[in-house]
């Protein structure tokens, strides 16, 4: 149990502070015959995220590209080319389709040999993008020299129509005003003030506040973190409340007084009768918790982060999903053959001790698999896309704490069996309430496909009509006005629990009809299609930042006495274009960032030029930056120790960080969250 919790922690602590992202390994090499060569280019990618392709339309995500800063005794053939695996898939954020690769690729580019001796330095520029971040345009520099025989090899053949060009940089719009000639820079130790790779800041700037914005804060941003994993917690609780709801159950409710009298009557000794109770609890905790288990190992900590965002899983979670719902309607009774239930009690019935008692624990599972089947189905799925490596595990350990105590705490107090409520037609309307809910959140994982694949079979306003459907049709079932088959027909009175539940369902079906024409519904924002799917919608505000240049939005918030909000982000980023659409488009967000920070965004795939080449030391290699995406992307690896987009940080007028960095989660309530506790700290 050490042993586990220690493993917890550190990956905890991995995810915690793990910010600077390298999913993508390349290597190169050329092999040359006489006077043809081939210059390759291989990528170990890894598993969850994608590598973009080459000839990319414009607008789209970043485009591997080969880029020639200096070549002497060759000549390019044609331009870079793709290997095999090559996925073409339509991309609903960006409107077109685009081609990336999975695990490995291979770019291939063919050169002439001029001269006996030659040398090619350059540069393979690629874009990468995971379901949670996208990287800046990455540059992997390269310089290969050599000799060749160049007479004993005939020579390479060009299409006379189309003459072959050495690949050029793409044309970029002229530098911006501000930006200056730039001197060389190395990279400082973290907590030393590397030189900002600008020879001369804005006019009202100093030199040494200039060095000041560009000194690193990663010590100080890790400060801010989350010292406990409370996405491990929040599934425990949510394993946990789904037993308590699965005690409830028509199923396991009238087992519980049944269990309780037989370990009480079935020893004369008070002592061993309450030793064997707790030994059932526990093995009821045991068998569950196997189960999430057995979940873990079979798909392991990457599948699992996978699951969250498959088409085809997500598809299949939503067919899953409706089929429990339907059978807690009262369709149809999903049950275990009836042969392993009497197996199983005829091991109980013929063993003793302690392998009696589990095997009677199984037997519960077993037979209360009707109501306790969909609610564990559930929360496996729920639990299996959260990404987390122990989330089926805990999990599964709160079901099963919660679906325990009753039989051990029953056992140790006989007496609190009368208070408890007897069986009846309630335990019914548990089973149709939860069968309501199931259909409600088989929508969410049907719109991750729909998004993956841009169908638009699900856009937003689909969803919130067939939520507000769903949730007022529940409403009218607690106030008896909708009857399934297996419901009690002579129950006409409606109980007062029963009331409450079909108010506050009734409200929220009302509160989603202004969804409909565009409203934010903040409740629903981490379930509901991002806003960019709506086709009509009257909501308008637009945020607009304050400066696309650092020094420049520094000089304007230390003006206004404003705190900055940096947003690190890029024009081939999805992931920050979802959350633009879903969050920055609540009115309670742009009131914040328009009128209490200073918004600076910093695109790290900016294709304006340097006026000079930049030649930085990081990590112990030399890189260059040459456009000013390269410099923001600079920025944020030196400064934050972070590479990854969209990646949100708020600073103070002297580029000190005022709370975590916040990157891709779509949920209006902790980003408001997050900038609210940026002002505080920054008013402190």
């Amino acid at each position: 149990m050490k042993k586990l919790m220690t493993m917890l922690m550190l990956l905890v602590a991995a995810q915690m502070f793990a910010q600077f992202q390298d999913p993508i390994s390349l290597k190169h090499a050329i092999k040359v015959d006489g006077a043809e060569a081939v210059l390759t280019f291989n990528a170990t990618i890894d598993d969850g995220w994608h590598l973009y392709s080459t000839n990319l339309p414009e607008g789209g995500p970043t485009s591997a590209t080969l880029n020639i800063d200096k070549i002497e005794g060759a000549e390019l053939v044609g331009p870079l080319q793709p290997g095999a695996g090559e996925i073409e898939k339509f991309d609903p954020m960006f409107d077109m389709k685009v081609k990336y690769f999975e695990l490995t690729a291979t770019f291939t580019q063919k050169i002439k040999i001029t001269a006996s001796e030659y040398k090619i330095e350059g540069y393979l520029q690629y874009g990468a993008c995971n379901d949670e971040n996208c990287l800046p345009p990455t540059n992997y520099d390269f310089t290969i020299k050599g000799t060749a025989d160049i007479k004993a090899a005939a020579p390479v053949k060009v299409d006379a129509k189309k003459p072959e060009k050495p690949v050029e940089k793409p044309a970029a719009k002229p530098a911006e005003p501000q930006q200056k000639p730039a001197e060389a820079v190395a990279e400082a130790p973290v907590e030393a003030a590397p030189a900002a790779p600008a020879a001369a800041a804005p006019a009202a700037l100093g030199d040494d506040y200039v060095k000041q914005l560009w000194t690193p804060v990663v010590d100080k941003l890790k400060a801010y973190e989350e010292t406990t994993d409370r996405s491990l917690l929040m599934i425990f609780l949510l394993g946990f409340g789904g037993g308590l709801v699965a005690l409830l159950t028509p199923c396991v409710w009238p087992i519980i007084p049944m269990t309780v009298s037989f370990f009480l009557k079935r020893t004369k000794s008070r002592k061993q009768s309450l030793t064997e109770a707790i030994t059932y609890g526990v093995s009821i905790i045991v068998i569950y918790l196997a189960l999430g288990l057995i979940v873990t190992l079979c798909f392991g900590a990457s599948a699992l982060n996978a699951l969250s965002t498959n088409a085809v899983f997500n598809i299949f979670f939503c067919l899953l999903l409706v089929l429990f719902g339907a059978s807690f309607l009262g369709g149809f009774e999903l049950t275990l053959p009836s042969s392993w239930v009497n197996k199983v009690d005829e091991k109980a019935s013929n063993t003793t001790g302690l392998l009696s008692i589990f095997l009677m624990a199984f037997t519960l599972a077993l037979v209360s698999f009707s109501c306790t089947g969909p609610i564990i189905g559930f929360l496996l799925v729920e639990m299996s896309t959260k990404g987390e490596l122990f989330g089926p595990a805990v999990g599964m350990f709160g079901f099963a704490l919660a679906l325990a105590l009753p039989f051990t705490l029953f056992a140790l107090f006989p007496t609190l069996l009368k208070q408890a409520p007897r069986s009846g037609g309630w335990m019914n309307t548990v089973k149709v309430v939860l069968g309501f809910v199931e259909l409600a959140f088989a929508l969410k994982f049907f719109s991750v496909a729909d998004l993956a694949y841009g169908w638009r079979l699900l856009d937003r306003e689909v969803f919130l009509a067939i939520w507000i459907v769903l949730f007022a049709c529940l409403g009218l079932y607690l106030l008896n006005i909708i009857r399934f088959p297996h419901d009690d027909e002579g129950e006409k009175k409606t109980s007062v629990p029963c009331f409450f539940i079909a108010l506050f369902s009734l409200a929220f079906a009302v509160y989603m009809v202004p969804g409909l024409w565009g409203a934010p519904c903040k409740a629903i924002s981490a379930f509901a299609p991002p806003m960019w799917t709506q086709d009509f919608s009257l909501n308008k505000d637009v945020i607009h930042p304050a400066s696309y240049d650092y020094e420049e939005g520094m000089r304007i918030a230390r003006e206004q006495g404003k705190p900055v909000l940096l947003d690190f982000t890029g024009h081939g980023c999805v992931n920050c274009r979802e959350m633009e659409a879903a969050v920055w488009t609540d009115n309670r967000v742009i009131d914040i960032l328009q009128q209490k920070y200073v918004l600076i965004s910093l695109y790290v795939d900016d294709k304006t030029p340097l006026p000079e080449v930049i030649t930085v030391e990081e990590q112990g290699q030399q890189k260059k930056l040459r456009t000013i995406g390269d410099k923001w992307s600079y920025l944020q690896r030196v400064k934050f120790g972070a590479n990854a987009q969209p990646f949100y940080v708020p600073v103070d007028n002297e580029g000190n960080p005022l709370n975590s960095s916040y990157g891709h989660k779509k949920s209006v309530d902790e980003y408001l969250k997050f900038l609210n506790t940026g002002l505080e700290n920054y008013n402190k």
